[in-house]
């Protein structure tokens, strides 16, 4: 079977070590060549697919081998995988994100077809937006930010998926909706990204039904470049990271390329929260609930009562260390709100969660599969530095795994601090012997 290999462009010829400097101020940016299918939809701290790229190169993957993203997000590492001609697997909690990823490895769709759907669609939106203001149920809207979406844009975007409702075309479902999901983000909303995610400028009006008509146009062109692709598996599984033999089969993965969440005080689930409200993906306060239950424990506001996960980091004493830290940080500067409770048992629970990621992780991998762990030091609480990859490593070993690297991939700034912290790429490797922390 002939395989699509289109040549890998711009990749270093050797990989950078963390001891080295990375100078290019872009390396979190997606190439123009690289954003078909990629710029449907993605999250603000997307990895770029130039990275995947670089370590499907330097692990030598081939056509018979099989990459896994067991936190998948919009799918990066799926779709480049795709375009490579390599089969891949993702896994991803959140249902905006699993979506979103879902729909993009999906090529079949004929362009024309589409277009002329998304046409249709457009034309019904404009005939029908004169009718009384549209707007969320009360539940729903308690669960966006508040001013998240000004009401006449609001109101165009709801009048637009009514119409898609109504005129559905199962095949033309998805690409539509994610295309409408892309715009209430970056077009219509109000909402800004500095990384946070907060409230900016009020806009009083945006031409909703144009700029979606817009999305689905390079849709369309992108279809057209990758509908003649060679049909390569690529599966995105709702499901929990932290659990993966329920989705994953013994035995077969070959590589993991992925960026888990890091243990700062960001809710993830904001994010994505104004497009899963509109499409309907969190409809209630249990909604939002259940989705986090099944996210990797990184911040304080998706901390549970129930969660037991810290009891895997127990006897790791730099992790209680760093805890016992944050809590007589937080006990010195007389911090009391529920959430700065949670800090020190946050951190416990999200290298916790990582230690049993890992641990589930292995029955899936073949002997000799190669890791790569897209990770960010922090000191999001109350300015405790976390050593992310130095700490995630040092779990993977005592799990079995051998750490073969650790290499800078860039630095940012923090913004508590203002100093410079870094991103980096744990390497790891797998021999199929196991070992219990």
């Amino acid at each position: 079977m002939e395989y699509y290999q289109p040549t890998i462009p711009d990749l270093p010829i050797h990989p950078v070590r963390a001891r080295r400097q990375r100078r290019s101020s872009d390396l979190n940016h997606i190439r123009d060549h690289d954003r078909a299918a990629h710029d449907w939809y993605r999250f603000v701290l997307s990895f770029p697919p130039h990275l995947v790229q670089k370590h499907l190169e330097d692990f030598a993957i081939r056509p018979d081998q099989t990459v896994l993203d067991p936190f998948c997000g919009t799918g990066t590492t799926v779709v480049e995988c795709k375009k490579l001609g390599i089969p891949s697997v993702g896994v991803e909690a959140n249902k905006m994100a699993w979506f979103a990823g879902t729909t993009k490895v999906n090529w079949h769709m004929e362009a024309d077809r589409l277009m002329a759907h998304a046409t249709q669609i457009a034309e019904l939106a404009h005939a029908n937006l004169d009718q009384p203001l549209r707007t969320l149920d009360e539940e729903r809207s308690q669960l966006l930010l508040k001013n998240s979406i000004s009401e006449l844009p609001l109101h165009k975007a709801l009048v637009l998926l009514d119409q898609l409702e109504q005129h559905r075309d199962e095949n033309c479902d998805r690409y539509e909706k994610l295309a409408l999901a892309k715009i209430l983000v970056y077009s219509v909303s109000n909402l800004k990204f500095a990384p946070e995610v907060s409230v900016g400028k009020y806009k009083q009006d945006a031409p909703v039904i144009e700029l979606w008509l817009n999305e689905m146009q390079q849709i369309s062109r992108d279809l057209q470049h990758l509908h003649p692709l060679k049909e390569i598996p690529a599966t995105v599984h709702h499901a929990d990271s932290r659990s993966l033999l329920q989705v994953l089969e013994p035995n077969s993965i070959d590589a993991v390329i992925t960026s888990p969440p890091y243990p700062n005080e960001k809710d993830y689930t904001r994010a994505t929260r104004l497009e899963s409200v509109v499409l309907g993906f969190l409809q209630t306060k249990i909604d939002l609930r259940s989705m986090k239950q099944g996210l990797m424990r990184s911040n304080s506001r998706g901390v549970y009562r129930t969660d037991d996960d810290d009891h895997w980091v127990a006897n790791h004493p730099e992790i209680q260390r760093i805890a016992a830290e944050i809590e007589a940080k937080r006990i010195e500067l007389k911090k009391t709100s529920g959430f700065e409770r949670q800090y020190a048992r946050a951190t416990k629970l999200y290298f916790g969660g990582m230690a049993r990621h890992l641990a589930d992780l292995r029955q899936a991998l073949r002997p000799g599969a190669q890791l790569a762990y897209v990770v960010g030091d922090q000191a999001s609480y109350f300015r405790v530095m976390i050593r992310t990859g130095e700490l995630i490593a040092d779990l993977a070993k005592s799990l079995g795994y051998e750490v073969v690297d650790i290499e800078l991939f860039r630095t940012r700034l923090a913004t508590a601090t203002k100093e410079q912290l870094r991103e980096e790429v744990v390497l790891l490797k797998w021999n199929g012997s196991e070992s219990q922390y």
